[in-house]
């Protein structure tokens, strides 16, 4: 016999956590843009972060870090394969040596043409699954979240 809670609490917490629930349709609906993206050679993680990178001026690691909800490591980490493939540069901050300013380079900027249509289509196709089709109070209560 284990310490374990009741089988009922399990039910309970499967039935009604929002995190678990957050976690399943945030997997879904990566899955299903990644799959859109892969013949431009992206992921849906990846299509966020060279749009974050499309602003007239270079915005700084931490801003983007900041915009995605990642951590410096992990958005360094998820930038090397872009810069390998000449898609986003980055560079010393001229005004503080100490950071770093992101660049989407012209052929990161191409790519991004080629993907935002893609990404127009699936998202239209994800907004019609919604009740009633209309996302902003879903997007409102995710933000109020974040």
């Amino acid at each position: 016999m284990t310490n374990a809670p009741p089988f009922e609490t399990t039910l309970f917490v499967r039935d009604t956590c929002l995190c678990l629930h957050m976690q399943r349709a945030a997997r879904a609906l990566a899955r299903r843009f990644d799959e859109a993206l892969r013949p431009v050679g992206l992921t849906n993680g990846q299509f966020s972060l060279l749009m974050s990178l499309n602003r007239p001026q270079p915005p700084s690691l931490g801003a983007v870090a900041a915009l995605l909800a990642m951590d410096r490591t992990t958005l360094t980490a998820a930038l090397k394969p872009l810069e390998r493939r000449g898609l986003v540069r980055v560079a010393v901050d001229p005004d503080d040596r100490r950071g770093r300013r992101l660049t989407l380079t012209p052929e990161g900027g191409a790519l991004l043409t080629q993907a935002v249509p893609i990404w127009t289509r699936t998202h239209a196709a994800v907004e019609a699954r919604l009740d009633g089709g209309d996302p902003a109070p879903l997007r409102h209560q995710l933000q109020a979240l974040a």
